[in-house]
């Protein structure tokens, strides 16, 4: 019942949208040519049987038709970049949360303990310079930037849950300017990840 069980999950070609993204904001923001990217959801689950692991594999953690699921270890080819990202304690990782809470509900005694991340791949040749500024959040440039933003009270910021957080460029954005008095609303997409962890970070930031 302890065994802690790893799980992968990454999304069948066709519908790897957020891989997909990932490689163009590489290519755009990074001057990174001729790389492809692939993004894994980690799963570190523990407490519970192995008929509801068994269950819980193809219902829970996964949609067959539209993921695969590897077991401990994935696939990849020697070179390439591998690197992940997980909540640091005491933030709330609503990705684990709402599956311990399916698992419950395919089984009332279980009290599962799971916690997530996720693994980036990039395959390509890759400098350590633009290794050092994927892991390193590197500020690219944005083309237009407002004079001020002293005429505004409320500002809606909005953008995309990137590695758990917002984008780089977000991080330029809020750097610029001087947010003192000033109130922000977070708009965050996100295909089920939540805003992660990007509420916090942008307080850090503004």
């Amino acid at each position: 019942m302890s065994k802690v069980r790893r799980i992968y999950v990454e999304k069948r070609p066709d519908y790897a949208v957020r891989a997909n993204e990932l490689e163009k904001e590489f290519k755009d923001y990074l001057g990174l040519k001729g790389i492809r990217v692939r993004e894994l959801v980690r799963y570190d689950i523990e407490n519970i049987t192995d008929e509801v692991y068994n269950g819980a594999l193809v219902t829970v953690f996964s949609e067959p038709p539209v993921d695969i699921v590897y077991e401990e270890e994935f696939p990849k080819e020697e070179g390439d970049f591998v690197f992940s990202t997980e909540y640091l304690p005491g933030q709330f990782d609503q990705r684990a949360d709402s599956a311990e809470q399916c698992v419950k509900l395919l089984s009332e005694e279980s009290e599962p303990i799971i916690r997530s991340g996720v693994t980036y791949v990039v395959s390509g040749e890759l400098s350590d310079e633009a290794k050092k500024d994927m892991q390193n959040d590197a500020r690219p440039e944005i083309t237009a930037y407002l004079d001020s933003i002293d005429e505004y009270d409320t500002i809606v910021l909005g953008y995309p849950n990137y590695w758990g957080t917002f984008p780089m460029a977000v991080a330029t954005f809020l750097e610029r300017y001087d947010f003192t008095g000033k109130t922000i609303l977070p708009l965050c997409t996100n295909e089920g990840s939540g805003m992660g962890s990007s509420e916090s970070d942008i307080k850090k930031s503004a």
